[in-house]
């Protein structure tokens, strides 16, 4: 699914964020949203996951153009199209690993739903194999991060917006991480990560610097 900015500038507290960017993220490619900190990566990123609306400009998924969408569109396309890895990992502490994946559970007591096959295999990709039934509390900063991109596979949505996922990871876990996110966009997906990364940069398709108005072949 192609997502796009087109010209899109946003405002923070009376100061320009964003100013003019325009950045194509094709299906199928890791693109990079690289700049210095508090150049605006992350408010990009957020823009293309509707999470944040622009002030001037366009956002445009699969040809159509989103910009306007309301609250329950927005719902539809992260419920249907979406996932996200982000800084803040979105854990639900109380709840299990298995649950923070799959999101389901019966409609009675705390038993976990869903495809526990599919399950199973993300959490040994991600690093976390048998601890379905640990509380996320129990986890570390880095598994937590770990955690939110086994719910992203188990998801198998078709974009992915990440916020510096390497961040908290030791050089072996970077490159396991790296490496999911290049086989998830090999698959056809579009992955779209914020980072300052040198390691994680260099393995995407395509990379674009903020503010520069350019997109750069990898």
């Amino acid at each position: 699914m192609l997502v796009e900015a087109e010209d899109v500038s946003v405002s923070i507290g009376g100061r320009a964020v964003l100013d003019g960017e325009t950045v194509r993220c094709a299906p199928g490619t890791m693109t990079a949203l690289v700049g210095p900190s508090g150049s605006g990566k992350t408010t990009l990123l957020h823009c293309l996951g509707l999470l944040l609306p622009v002030d001037r400009g366009r956002i445009v998924v699969g040809g159509d153009d989103v910009t306007g969408y309301g609250a329950g569109a927005r719902r539809r396309f992260w419920r249907d199209h979406a996932a996200f890895v982000l800084q803040d990992y979105g854990i639900m502490d109380e709840e299990s690993v298995a649950f923070n994946v799959t999101m389901r559970s019966g409609l009675f007591g705390r038993r976990v739903t869903g495809d526990l096959e599919r399950l199973a295999a993300v959490l040994e990709q991600t690093g976390l194999g048998g601890r379905q039934e640990e509380a996320a509390s129990h986890l570390s900063g880095g598994e937590k991060q770990r955690l939110a991109l086994a719910r992203a596979i188990y998801k198998q949505a078709g974009v992915v917006f990440v916020d510096e996922p390497t961040a908290s990871l030791d050089a072996v876990n970077r490159r396991k991480v790296i490496d999911l996110f290049a086989g998830f966009a090999a698959d056809g997906r579009t992955v779209i990560v914020s980072t300052h990364d040198a390691e994680m940069i260099e393995a995407c398709g395509s990379r674009y610097e903020i503010g520069s108005a350019r997109a750069v072949a990898a």
